[in-house]
């Protein structure tokens, strides 16, 4: 069956697949990193992967949502609660939705792109990591849509990673109450 699976993959898919598993390495180094400012940094380089992903596996509204979310993993870093950019983003979002939206299969991206971008502008830590867990989870649901192998798994240990992570902060929190 696997020779059959990779017979029947094109370029463009077997590309799409590579840049998702790019993407998975990278994810992983920044859900580890307790520090907010590295995560940022290591989170825009995966998306990169994940724009390519999207765009080579046809998902048009998804390629777009993780578009923006390097533009505001940028600006979340300067402005992180100006309410005037945080609402200039989500009304980006729900615009490029509107032009590359093919179907009802594009809504989780939506709403990942949507959660991404309050959490970012919002929250720190531990709060930061929930919301970005509920987004991982809404981008699971994009990739199972699109085919992407790497992305799933990509996602899914996000999920992962960000419930370690958040019991790392608690824990350090236990440990050092003034933190």
């Amino acid at each position: 069956m696997p020779e059959t699976f990779l017979n029947d993959a094109t370029p463009r898919w077997l590309l799409g697949q590579i840049a998702s598993f790019i993407a998975l390495g990278l994810f992983i180094a920044g859900f580890a990193s307790k520090d907010d400012r590295k995560l940022l940094l290591i989170l825009m380089a995966a998306n990169t992967a994940v724009v390519a992903q999207f765009a080579l596996l046809g998902s048009w509204v998804a390629s777009a949502m993780t578009g923006i979310v390097i533009l505001r993993i940028l600006l979340a870093r300067h402005y992180h609660g100006n309410y005037p950019v945080m609402i200039s983003l989500l009304l980006l979002t729900i615009i490029a939705a509107c032009f590359t939206w093919q179907g009802w299969s594009d809504a989780p991206a939506l709403i990942a792109g949507l959660l991404g971008t309050i959490a970012m502008f919002l929250f720190h830590g531990i709060v930061l990591r929930w919301w970005l867990f509920t987004a991982a989870f809404f981008w699971v649901l994009s990739n199972l849509v699109a085919g992407a192998i790497g992305g799933i798994i990509a996602e899914a240990l996000v999920m992962i990673m960000n419930l370690v992570t958040i019991w790392r902060l608690r824990k350090d929190a236990q440990q050092h109450p003034s933190l």
